[in-house]
């Protein structure tokens, strides 16, 4: 099957770190950007940041600039966003997506939460 995955959300404090992962199956992983998008209660969904195909262009949202990193394994076929010096606004679901282009991310997975605490 066609799939992402996402693990490693969880609760942390401000300041804290996640690194969440992304687990793809299905498709050629090598010829696929991964992207991240999130959700907070009551808000629309933003995309967070993106890493290309072969992982040497990423994007991120100036409010996650410098302090979250996306990176890809083809060994692993998964992606990651390492996310460091969290604070409570970052605190949403978060959902990884493969696309051929950081435009057309198509694949979605089911989302992991990430709660920060003040």
């Amino acid at each position: 099957d066609v799939q992402v995955v996402e693990s490693g959300g969880g609760l942390v404090q401000a300041g804290g770190s996640l690194r969440l992962s992304c687990k793809t199956s299905g498709f050629y992983f090598d010829d696929y950007a991964i992207g991240w998008f999130r959700q907070a209660p009551g808000k629309g969904r933003e995309a967070v940041s993106c890493i290309n195909d072969n992982g040497d262009s990423t994007w991120y949202r100036e409010s996650v600039k410098g302090r979250f990193l996306a990176s890809r394994d083809s060994a692993e076929r998964s992606g990651y966003l390492q996310m460091n010096a969290l604070k409570p606004e970052d605190t949403a679901v978060y959902y990884c997506a493969a696309g051929r282009l950081c435009s057309r991310l198509t694949i979605e997975g089911q989302g992991t939460q990430v709660t920060v605490s003040s």
